[in-house]
């Protein structure tokens, strides 16, 4: 055994666990994805998951109706497309189990129930150590992060919302309309989650209103039966950014009007280059701003504080409000557990943009942090695995050459 071996498994802890190859944190399509594609190369890998199901952000903290924002060709993991019978856009229910097949497909079986709650380099054995709220402590070499951006939910601190009384949910516990016929419910959030619910609302017969403090870009999810997105990713391949967002505009404009006299306010920068830089999506209407235009769905200013039934606008009107939901989405969570602070940042997003974010110092990988959705795990898993694989495999070739040195040596005493 080489010295450095050596003190490795020296400082190992009793009962800690040796992971024999990477250790990846998080079960959701980021995880899978790269554990699919370390199967393909026949490294051996741990996976641990703090739900008791695999994509517990999919399966247990959306709503009913929600279908990939995307067409399903920019959506599909690593090594497996969705089937040919699923639609353009499947629905939450189909994209649950094609990531139960993917999981099956590949053999991947997380640790359920198992939480990172501390993570960190260990500079004496070189290697990472991971404590679980299990109660576990992980040692491996590699620690690839796919906790990803919607770690946990955002909830904003709102003067008077505890005295409000009535129901206040987040859109993570938010199923459909159903419960809220002839409800007066405030929508805190304008981004893909706010528009969708409020449409939901509004055809289950409740009197939703939406909050838009800041400016939004809203896009037509399709213009003349073709996905906007597919467009502009055709496009960015001739032209450049800041004109690809200039057509994109004008699309929109004749699709959807002018957006800014219903109160979306549409920001400077276009959508696609605030995309880029900001990590903000624009939003891709499914027929929300029909709903605002007819005023079955009411767009007001920001909060300013809440009282008893009542909402208290920014630009002080007060509005009756029965319930509250407030979609005002997720962040990462990973500055909680993981002691690093030069791969990822206060906010739990990588330093480093995209493409080149996937790749830390000292065997540290992050999937799904890019900004860019299921396409940019499909890349982040991709490099990483391939990354790890090509080490993996150099480090077994120089094993196999010790021992055979070794063995030599050994017969000829």
């Amino acid at each position: 055994m080489s010295s450095t071996a050596s003190v490795r498994h020296e400082t190992i802890k009793r009962g800690s666990v040796w992971v024999n190859g990477p250790l990846i944190v998080g079960a959701g399509p980021s995880g899978l994805a790269v554990a699919a594609c370390l199967k393909t190369q026949n490294v051996p890998f741990i996976i641990l998951e703090r739900a008791h199901c695999i994509a517990s952000l999919w399966q247990n903290r959306t709503y009913d109706r929600l279908r990939l924002h995307l067409p399903k060709q920019f959506c599909h993991l690593p090594n497996l497309p969705f089937p040919g019978h699923f639609p353009q856009y499947p629905t939450r229910t189909q994209f649950v189990s094609y990531l139960e097949s993917y999981a099956k497909r590949f053999g991947i079986k997380p640790r359920f129930g198992e939480a990172a709650i501390a993570g960190r380099y260990d500079g004496t054995c070189g290697m990472w150590r991971v404590s679980t709220g299990a109660g576990a402590e992980y040692i491996c070499q590699w620690l690839v992060v796919a906790t990803g951006e919607n770690g946990e939910r955002v909830v904003p601190e709102i003067e008077g919302l505890p005295e409000f009384g009535g129901e206040v949910v987040h859109a993570s516990e938010y199923k459909s309309g159903a419960g809220y016929k002839g409800k007066k419910v405030l929508v805190v959030g304008c981004g893909n989650s706010g528009m969708e619910i409020c449409l939901d609302l509004c055809q289950h017969n409740a009197l939703p209103s939406m909050v838009v403090r800041d400016s939004v870009h809203v896009l037509p999810r399709e213009v003349f039966g073709k996905s906007t997105f597919e467009m502009a990713v055709a496009m960015m391949n001739w032209l450049p950014l800041w004109l690809v967002d200039r057509i994109l505009l004008i699309l929109a404009r004749l699709a959807l009007g002018n957006t800014e006299k219903y109160g979306l306010k549409r920001p400077a920068t276009g959508p696609f280059q605030l995309k880029k830089t900001k990590g903000k999506t624009p939003v891709l209407d499914i027929g929300t701003v029909e709903k605002i235009k007819s005023g079955k769905i009411k767009v007001v200013s920001g909060v300013n504080k809440f009282f008893h039934g009542e909402a208290e606008l920014v630009d002080r009107r007060r509005l009756d409000v029965d319930a509250v939901i407030l979609a005002t989405g997720y962040r990462s969570n990973v500055h909680s557990w993981l002691q690093e602070s030069e791969f990822f940042s206060k906010d739990g997003q990588t330093k480093t943009p995209f493409p080149d974010g996937w790749k830390g110092e000292n065997g540290l990988y992050s999937v799904g942090f890019t900004r860019r959705g299921l396409s940019g795990v499909f890349s982040d898993a991709v490099r990483a695995a391939e990354d790890i694989g090509r080490i993996w495999k150099e480090e077994r070739s120089q094993a196999k050459k010790f021992l055979a040195y070794r063995r030599r040596c050994n017969s000829q005493l």
